[in-house]
């Protein structure tokens, strides 16, 4: 697998660059995204800058293109953070200019559809940081959660080994951002069970290769920034989430399915799988109903492991994707997956 390099880390005092690759919903839902810009300001210390298009809806591929390119080209700023998701900043992808890209390695955070720019990043050699958008986790209702705070604090500013841990409540169920009360205290939360592991039985090393199920899928249905060969990707730790949206368990089967015959799967020794979106406002799933499908994607997960990557590790409901607390996962970075101490460390 090819050997990304760790981008120059910000100082607090420095500029962050923040744009809407996907989508301006800071234009139309301000209360999270002012939330996000004051915690970067007095939580992390740094100035965020914005773009034509970060509070934009509607905006074109190009426009959103311009903003990447000026984020990235201006030596002030240091880091790149996405707004939000969305689901079309595949088609931002053929209009960026890849070597201004890659003469200007920054930290790069975003989920969900930012799997676009991260896997554009990791073609370029550049490790990025998958998670901690403004409006999802840094402007999160009442406070930062701890895990999620500690995490990013970390992915920003150090270099080194950071052991993640499980927590012990998450969030699956959102209020409404438009109502100034969802802001004013806590999120609800439930009982974690803790991480799910199958075949612990070895400690696997290698870098991090995936993000999102959906966005991946289509990136393959594409030919978009994936290798045709896929002993690029031997030895690397593959780590997958899926979104609000909650593909049934058949779809998540024949995505992965879709990998396995393209000889994907079978390179990479460890699964990582984020804890699963089982609740939206389209789907408003009873407790029981969200323990249901969150077992059925393991299900349809370990189903398709057993055809084509039979002796892949691999651990399930860790807290990073479409989930509160939300941990960064270093995309192109170093992963260790230590089946018999059931622990995960990552390189940020």
């Amino acid at each position: 697998m090819r050997q990304p390099a760790y981008p120059p880390k910000p100082v607090p005092g420095d500029h962050i660059a923040v744009i809407s690759p996907s989508s301006g919903l800071p234009g139309l839902l301000p209360l999270p995204y002012e939330l996000g810009l004051k915690r970067l300001r007095e939580e992390f210390g740094l100035e965020p800058v914005e773009y034509p298009t970060t509070r934009k809806m509607n905006s074109t591929p190009k426009e959103r293109a311009n903003d990447i390119h000026a984020a990235f080209a201006d030596p002030t700023i240091k880091a790149v953070m996405a707004s939000i998701g969305g689901d079309d900043q595949i088609t931002v992808l053929p209009l960026l200019d890849r070597e201004l890209i890659r003469a200007n390695p920054k930290p790069f955070f975003g989920a969900s559809d930012n799997t676009n720019l991260l896997m554009l990043l990791h073609s370029l050699g550049i490790v990025g940081y998958h998670g901690a958008c403004v409006m999802t986790e840094i402007g999160r209702p009442h406070a930062l959660h701890p895990l999620t705070a500690d995490s990013v604090r970390a992915a920003l500013f150090t270099s080194g080994p950071y052991e993640l841990h499980p927590t012990e409540h998450y969030r699956d169920t959102d209020r409404d951002w438009a109502a100034p009360a969802t802001f004013a205290t806590e999120p609800d939360s439930q009982p974690a069970d803790g991480w799910i592991w199958h075949q612990p039985e070895r400690i696997v090393e290698g870098r991090a290769w995936g993000g999102n199920l959906e966005i991946l899928s289509w990136l393959l249905m594409a030919d978009r920034e994936i290798e045709r060969d896929p002993t690029a990707y031997q030895g690397g730790v593959l780590f997958l989430e899926t979104s609000e949206e909650m593909p049934n368990r058949e779809e998540v089967f024949r995505i992965l399915r879709s990998m396995g015959e393209r000889g994907l799967l079978a390179r990479f020794p460890a699964l990582l799988m984020g804890r699963a979106k089982a609740w939206s406002f389209q789907q408003p799933n009873s407790p029981e109903a969200r323990r249901r499908y969150a077992a059925e994607q393991r299900e349809a997960v370990l189903r398709a492991l057993a055809v084509y990557a039979p002796q892949t590790m691999a651990v399930f409901d860790v807290d990073f994707g479409h989930t509160d607390p939300q941990l960064v996962i270093p995309y192109g970075g170093l992963v260790s997956v230590d089946g018999p101490a059931q622990r995960i460390t990552v390189t940020y």
